[in-house]
């Protein structure tokens, strides 16, 4: 059994702090986004090894709770950090509800404060202060829970999971997702237009955005996400564009959140088929060099005979958004959010993103990181001020 490691306790997380966020290899996945798994009580259990005893009793009580760790009501994470965990496979995943991080670079250890941020790889499981922490759907802690030496932490724990409610009731009310949710962005005959030129010219399969390398890539995975978009070049359209955004979306933005908007990238109108499958799994537009300067992404609708193809945000609850024809949803980039599967028929969209001068700055400086499968933008493709939105 190793002894506990001592840290200053104020570099533990408490209940209300933000869980960190942070991207590790797993069982699995070489580079892990574990904010990917908000919308569900999330669970990281920091065991260090294994091999010993407690560890071993923390994985049985968890792997006895599948009814819990059913990627639906909550998730289990264990840490790791000792190789042979990996090198004679101690620990695999067990899907749905059980994933394991290798944390051999202390990475999330010291994020999560059970690692001293001096303490240096390699120097085994009394590298850690090993805990329990219970993060709630919005990426928020719960409860930061200690091992024990008398093993009291594994009832403790599975005791406060049986008592929390419904992810969906996570605050104890409905909480909705803070959305701006706009009818009458587009008039109709300017959604028709807009289908038109779709139906006219066709659309390229989408990918989307992933740092690889230091690089922002273009990837594409159907898995994912599968969408076809048309790229507009008349220069007139997209001016007709940006006068509504000007008129209809910027002061609400304004009014809402106090943000300035003065840039617009992207001019598409994109397709999310039924026959293709369409749909985008959970995903922030802004978590890479290339797209960090993105402030808000805008959703409108240009139609309304499909089914599904609906916006979720899955932090805030299973509720999901269908604007009307012409109708904008408009969000924070930062939030996770998803796009359901196309069931029936071809949802229609014009999904551009906004941002400020300060974020034109950024966008300009960071533009060293695109790669050569990247965003289509460079620095001197910006829109310019007396342009754009």
């Amino acid at each position: 059994m190793t002894a506990p490691l001592q840290i200053d306790a104020t570099t533990l997380l408490t209940p209300g702090d933000p869980a960190p966020s942070f991207i590790q290899r797993s069982v699995a996945n070489p580079r892990y986004s574990f904010d990917s798994a908000a919308g569900r009580y999330l669970v990281l259990c920091f065991f260090g090894s294994a091999a010993d005893g407690h560890a071993q009793a923390a994985l049985k009580a968890a792997y006895e709770r599948a009814d819990i760790f059913n990627d639906d009501q909550a998730c289990f994470f264990g840490v790791t950090i000792d190789p042979e965990d990996e090198a004679i496979g101690r620990v695999k995943n067990r899907l749905p509800g059980y994933r394991h991080f290798w944390d051999m670079d202390l990475l999330i250890s010291r994020l999560y404060g059970v690692a001293a941020k001096d303490r240096s790889p390699g120097s085994g499981p009394a590298a850690m202060a090993r805990q329990w922490v219970v993060i709630d759907p919005t990426m928020r802690v719960l409860a930061a829970i200690p091992f024990r030496p008398d093993r009291g932490d594994l009832g403790e724990v599975m005791a406060l999971l049986d008592s929390l409610p419904p992810p969906d009731r996570y605050a104890g009310i409905d909480v909705m997702a803070p959305i701006l949710f706009l009818p009458r962005v587009f008039e109709p005959e300017l959604c028709r237009h807009l289908i038109g030129l779709y139906e006219a010219q066709g659309g390229e399969e989408s990918g989307f955005m992933r740092e690889i390398g230091g690089k922002t890539m273009g990837i594409t995975d159907p898995g994912f996400k599968r969408r076809k978009d048309y790229n507009i070049e008349d220069r007139d359209l997209i001016s007709a564009l940006q006068a509504r955004f000007l008129r209809r979306v910027v002061p609400e933005i304004a009014k809402v959140h106090q943000f300035k908007v003065t840039r617009m990238e992207r001019y598409i109108v994109s397709c999310y088929a039924a026959e293709d499958g369409g749909h985008f799994s959970a995903h922030r537009d802004n978590t890479t060099k290339g797209t960090a300067h993105r402030r808000f992404a805008v959703s409108v609708n240009l139609n309304d005979d499909f089914e599904g193809g609906e916006v979720n945000f899955p932090e805030y609850g299973p509720r999901s958004f269908k604007a009307p024809p012409g109708g904008a949803v408009v969000f924070s980039c930062s939030l996770l959010h998803k796009v359901s599967k196309v069931t029936k028929g071809r949802r229609f969209a014009f999904l551009p993103f906004l941002y400020d001068d300060a974020a034109a700055r950024l966008r300009q400086e960071n533009a060293r990181y695109i790669g050569e499968t990247g965003s289509n933008y460079r620095a001197s493709d910006q829109t310019s001020a007396e342009q754009s939105a």
